[in-house]
């Protein structure tokens, strides 16, 4: 448990009249009534851990700009990035701060300081000095927190427009000023900050349990909107653990989950050059430790990989412009790999995700995805139906490779008209499936994406 004077800690009674004036609202009815209901108003959130968000000036509109998830203890930690060559410079720190941890055998991450506004992107030396700089004020934060001078690491996250340099006074004045605490509202706080052009702020929390008697929990934010596409897109995220678990089981476990969850969605097939997915395990809920591939790290796998997928859904949910979410299933393959290929390949066609903004039943433009996949298929075998997300009957469009005719245009545009859908293809050549996550694709997507900076 957190003792009692990490619940909820200021930087100093000076700090909190600076606090004051940079607070920012968190009431669920300043976003989108129709995304209102993705917003928790409560959580279970992981022991041992602070969260905390703030306006430090980044952003001229006095939103949430900067924010803080810390762990009052070291913990094991690992993250994936992004594949961009124009990797931003907090992505090239936090390789080295983890790649370091590793080969010393260590336990140094004590948490992420993230800033929303701007991506220290494509802005060379300065830009790794001042990703180094702000890792240096979040250490000074947790020192402060814990009274006391010791050696620790914090990772740093930034989103924003690329090529701009970081406002580092601000930054680093905004940084002691954050409001840390262990609440729903902190939490709530740190998810805002992180926002962009997203429309809603994406946190999710979860109690599960392992085996008998050993309950751990896990909390996740994460921002996005657009450019996102595998592998990574433009995407922050942190999911919060204390279980306690070897660095070898987590990075395995990250990676599983994350080809299954943060790399199985898709807005508008961009790939940012700031994607990072990390988790940090404190071992604050007294669980065993997990070091070998027991039944207890298949359960930690499977849980976090289904925590990982409920949380990228919402980035899908807030696609820029996007009226649908569609998930796309694909059964029947020879292998993970073949039944994710051929999904991926259905989500980020521009003509498929058209026709799902005009609902328009046009299966052929999926059947056409799924033969161009790359995939060697039996066509023969082949068979395609649309899901409804309220449960009802599905529309069956192809069976063996052939057209069920005429199409049922009533029930197609009855489904359609829904917001949730489920593409499912059945390749029937094996028992290897995939899903993806994407949206459809919309007039107001250009319209965004045309007046970003302005």
């Amino acid at each position: 448990m957190l003792s009692p004077n990490l619940r909820l800690f200021h930087s100093s009674a000076r700090g909190l009249s600076s606090v004051s004036k940079r607070a920012f609202s968190i009431d669920a009815k300043q976003f989108p009534a129709n995304k209102q209901r993705f917003i928790p108003k409560s959580g279970k959130y992981p022991q041992g851990f602070l969260a905390g968000g703030s306006h430090c000036g980044i952003k001229k509109n006095g939103k949430g700009d900067i924010a803080a998830l810390l762990s009052d203890r070291p913990t094991t930690a690992s993250a994936v990035f992004t594949t961009n060559q124009f990797c931003a410079a907090p992505v090239t720190y936090d390789r080295s701060v983890l790649n370091g941890a590793r080969e010393a055998g260590q336990q140094r991450v004590r948490g992420v300081i993230v800033n929303s506004g701007c991506a220290n992107a494509v802005t060379g030396a300065q830009g790794m000095a001042d990703a180094r700089a702000m890792a240096k004020a979040g250490q000074l934060l947790v020192q402060k927190i814990d009274g006391k001078d010791q050696q620790c690491e914090t990772l740093v996250m930034s989103t924003g427009v690329i090529g701009q340099q970081l406002p580092m006074d601000k930054i680093l004045k905004g940084v002691p000023q954050i409001e840390m605490g262990a609440t729903h509202e902190q939490w709530m706080r740190a998810a805002i900050a992180h926002m962009t052009t997203d429309t809603f702020p994406k946190l999710l929390s979860r109690k599960v349990e392992l085996s008998e008697g050993q309950e751990i929990r896990m909390a996740g934010i994460t921002k996005g909107a657009g450019m996102i596409h595998p592998n990574m897109a433009t995407l922050l995220g942190t999911v919060c653990t204390d279980a306690a678990i070897t660095q070898p089981l987590l990075d395995k476990a990250l990676a599983y989950a994350v080809a299954r969850s943060f790399n199985a969605i898709s807005i508008d097939g961009d790939m940012s050059t700031n994607d990072t997915i990390a988790v940090l395990a404190n071992g604050a809920a007294g669980t065993k430790l997990i070091d070998q591939e027991s039944s207890e790290y298949l359960k930690f796998r499977s849980e976090l990989t289904s925590f990982m997928a409920e949380l990228a859904s919402l980035v899908v949910r807030d696609g820029e412009g996007a009226t649908k979410f569609i998930t796309v299933e694909v059964a029947g393959a020879r292998s993970f790999a073949d039944a994710k290929q051929v999904a991926s390949t259905i989500a980020t066609s521009s003509l498929v995700k058209t026709a799902f903004y005009g609902q328009d039943a046009n299966w052929g433009r999926i059947l056409c995805a799924v033969g161009y996949a790359g995939v060697p298929l039996d066509t023969a075998k082949v068979c395609m139906a649309i899901h409804p997300g309220d449960g009802s009957e599905p529309l069956q469009l192809v069976r063996n490779g052939e057209p069920l005719l005429p199409v049922d245009e009533v029930r197609a545009s009855e489904i359609l008209k829904q917001e949730d859908m489920l593409v499912r293809v059945e390749l029937g050549l094996g028992n290897e499936d995939a899903r993806m996550y994407t949206c459809d694709l919309s007039h107001d997507y250009v319209s965004i994406n045309a007046d970003y900076r302005s």
